[in-house]
């Protein structure tokens, strides 16, 4: 596959909504073509690669653009398509990260961890009911989504002990998951979870994947995970059922709306743990996608096939 060989590579300066833009650029010192920070006013080049938050139609005058997030919603895809020009984005490198922030939910809320800080807060020594806190090992958790998120969980959970069940459409084995469902299968892959986490894409076909039906058929003790996308779940059923008692609580990093409204009920259930998106988020973030967009730089210059190519 020949390909005009790349001589410079944009960074734009909207990766600063997730990354600090200067250490992404030094990330990239042994690259063996530049790296620059651009903002809105720069023009490109057949000769230029791009890797940017936030999607600009003149991205399409570059040879390559990188979104930096592993959602690419924003962009137009038809349009990077018919140009001709490939689009790659940062999916796959977010399993042990958000992985984490899906157990650590799991855990407070299991411990009652966020209550205790919350009391810490207002120098209460709080002593919680005895029958209320409980241990996760043993407990079982079914992860709707196994791709890189949910096997992320997956092996997490497992090593904690936990009962590892999981929702997806292959039936090809994964490491921690006693059992597999098909998603025709949900509700009988979820009626007896004491977690239930989302990991699935946002796509038409999973866009309320958990509503009231859904929340009437879990245990009323069952907490819900999510660190998919906010519409993989009905919020104003999630809110119905926390209110009903249908659920007990939830560890959320994604919303219908973000950043959540002030007025949202879901601000004020002592159960629910809210965090803003960050679900990635570490001191290294920034190294983790550069090490991507290295990946996909050598397969472009090579003429190989572009990791993560999404258009």
């Amino acid at each position: 596959m020949t390909r005009p060989t790349l001589e410079r590579l944009c960074v734009h300066e909207s990766v600063e909504n997730v990354i600090p833009k200067e250490a992404f650029v030094e990330a990239f010192a042994d690259l063996s073509i530049p790296a620059e920070l651009v903002g809105d006013d720069e023009a490109f080049t057949e000769t230029d690669a791009v890797a940017s938050f936030h999607p600009r139609d003149a991205y399409l005058d570059a040879a390559w653009t990188h979104c930096i997030r592993a959602g690419y919603d924003a962009f137009d895809t038809d349009a990077y398509e018919a140009a001709g020009i490939p689009l790659t984005n940062s999916t796959g490198i977010h399993g042990a990260t958000v992985g984490e922030i899906a157990v650590g939910y799991m855990l407070s809320l299991a411990r009652y961890l966020h209550v205790y800080r919350d009391h810490q807060n207002e120098a209460d020594w709080h002593e919680p009911p005895y029958e209320r806190p409980f241990t996760v090992q043993n407990e079982r958790l079914c992860v709707v989504g196994l791709g890189t998120l949910g096997k992320g969980i997956a092996t997490r959970a497992d090593a904690l002990g936990m009962d590892v069940v999981g929702v997806r459409r292959s039936d090809d084995p994964v490491d921690g998951v006693s059992e597999l469902y098909h998603p025709d299968d949900l509700h009988e892959a979820i009626e007896d979870a004491r977690f239930v986490a989302m990991a699935v894409p946002h796509t038409p076909e999973t866009e309320g994947t958990l509503g009231a039906e859904e929340f009437a058929l879990m245990r009323d003790d069952a907490y819900v995970v999510n660190v998919a996308r906010g519409p993989v779940i009905d919020e104003a059923a999630m809110v119905e059922a926390l209110q009903s008692g249908e659920i007990a609580g939830a560890g959320l990093d994604v919303f219908e709306t973000e950043p959540l409204p002030e007025d949202s009920p879901l601000w004020d259930f002592e159960e629910v743990i809210i965090s803003p998106h960050r679900g990635s988020a570490t001191n290294r973030y920034h190294l983790d996608i550069a090490e991507l967009v290295t990946e996909i730089f050598h397969q472009y210059q090579a003429g190989e096939e572009l990791r993560n190519r999404v258009a």
